[in-house]
């Protein structure tokens, strides 16, 4: 087997190993104030719009579908090559390409909407006022959509950084956002800081509901003949399995320093046991994001196996897993 082809061989065994219909298992969790019928989701990013996976899943049954993060106006995002599978994993520039908050509303969200779909909105932005402007877009956004994701942490916008790098940066975003929305606010954070506990502690003063950790890990891949950089913008983000551990240390430590802080689980979720480490560790739901690329149908595959696993170890309600790890 072929280094380059091992993660994905991850998949496809345990969609071979899936239970064809999940056990009686209550999957109900709570984010903060938000609800969700179970604790899978998409991550922002991995599955467009929402609406193309809809011919492999059924988008209602999951707990909520993330979509990829949208600024104040359109973004062209970087230039090609923008993908890259690495041995555990995948290394993506697409630089946060999209048509802007305001045509996400008016042209995508409905779609979500008529399949009866609970939708988490992703903004981001360079500025305090980039971010307050698209939250501004979305505050009267309609009832399918339960929570703001503000994604303080992407590592790929070619030319540019993201402007909450630091506790007093992200703080003042998150302040503003919340000012500017009636939605529940998650801050997405990134492990690539000296201090993670500081800035989620710093964004949960300044009002976010809840924290989603972790984004991707900024990488680079060679090309060996042109000894170049492969992707066209440079260097990327790393995810995918390769960066679970990452993912289960920083949600760990966040849930032991600030048990009252809920948080959302991201990175390298390919199966049931995936999500149930991230949930031991502190989450109290799950995102599955790279495992869309290499299997359409991975949300489904996760929320059946995490069923299957609860069953199986006599656990009857999701919510006794949430931080089961700590002593």
């Amino acid at each position: 087997m072929s280094r380059a082809i091992s993660w994905r061989y991850l998949y496809e065994l345990g969609a071979l190993m899936t239970r064809a219909a999940p056990p009686a298992v209550d999957l109900r969790t709570t984010i903060g104030v938000t609800e969700l019928q179970n604790p899978i989701m998409t991550a922002s990013g991995t599955a467009g719009y929402g609406d193309e996976l809809a011919k492999y899943v059924a988008l209602q049954d999951l707990g909520a579908v993330v979509v990829k993060s949208q600024g104040i106006e359109p973004w062209p995002g970087n230039p090609p090559p923008r993908v890259h599978e690495t041995p555990g994993g995948m290394l993506n520039s697409v630089g946060l390409q999209g048509d802007g908050v305001k045509t996400w509303l008016a042209d995508e969200l409905p779609a979500l909407t008529r399949r009866g779909a609970r939708v988490v909105a992703s903004i981001w932005g360079r500025t305090i006022a980039d971010y307050r402007a698209a939250a501004e877009v979305l505050h009267d956004a309609p009832a399918a959509v339960v929570a703001l994701e503000v994604n303080l942490s992407c590592p790929n916008l070619e030319g540019h950084t993201m402007f909450a790098q630091s506790p007093d940066d992200a703080s003042s975003v998150i302040n503003e956002v919340v000012d500017a929305s009636s939605l529940p606010v998650w801050a997405k954070l990134t492990a690539h800081v000296t201090d993670i506990l500081s800035v989620a502690s710093s964004v949960r003063d300044a009002g976010a509901t809840a924290v989603t950790l972790i984004n991707t890990l900024p990488g680079m891949v060679l090309d060996l003949d042109r000894r170049t950089p492969l992707l066209g913008a440079g260097g990327g983000g790393l995810s995918g399995p390769a960066i679970h551990p990452v993912a289960v240390r920083a949600v760990y430590d966040v849930h032991h320093a600030l048990p009252d802080l809920p948080i959302v689980g991201v990175g390298g979720v390919a199966s049931g046991a995936a999500a149930v480490e991230l949930m031991l560790a502190g989450s109290s739901a799950v995102q599955v994001g790279t495992a869309n690329f290499a299997d359409p149908r991975a949300t489904s595959r996760v929320l059946t196996e995490l069923a299957a696993w609860c069953d199986g170890h006599g656990v009857q309600k999701i919510v006794e897993l949430v931080g089961g790890g700590h002593d």
